[in-house]
């Protein structure tokens, strides 16, 4: 009878170790599903606001040309020069973005050569 009950027992440990052993399994998948999608979201995040940013740039860029032309009576130069300048601003984002280049007063800020 000892014998019965130890193996009934020592089967049940077995079934709630493998039970336990394939919820680790299924909760590891949830698990790394979940930080693909984050890496997901944070690179969607990233590209909105990279795209955001330049094209914020280059309609400032030929708003302000528009208007220079509209009231300076310049042509068509003012839009020009100034939409190109804003494409160059709106490029210079993403790389600073992406930190391809440096930020603006990165360098050189405790490094003060000469007397004070």
């Amino acid at each position: 009878m000892t014998d019965n009950r130890d193996d009934s027992l020592e089967q049940r440990r077995e079934a709630l170790s493998a039970k336990l052993a394939a919820r680790e399994r299924s909760e590891a998948v949830e698990t790394a599903k979940e930080k693909q999608s984050e890496e997901s979201r944070k690179g969607m995040a990233l590209g909105l606001k990279i795209s955001s940013e330049f094209i914020a740039a280059i309609a400032v860029g030929g708003l302000l040309g528009y208007l220079l032309d509209r009231f300076a009576g310049t042509g068509p130069w003012g839009m020009i020069v100034l939409l190109l300048l804003g494409f160059c601003a709106g490029v210079l984002n993403v790389l600073r973005a992406l930190g391809m280049v440096a930020q603006p007063g990165s360098f050189g800020d405790g490094d003060h050569k000469g007397g004070s």
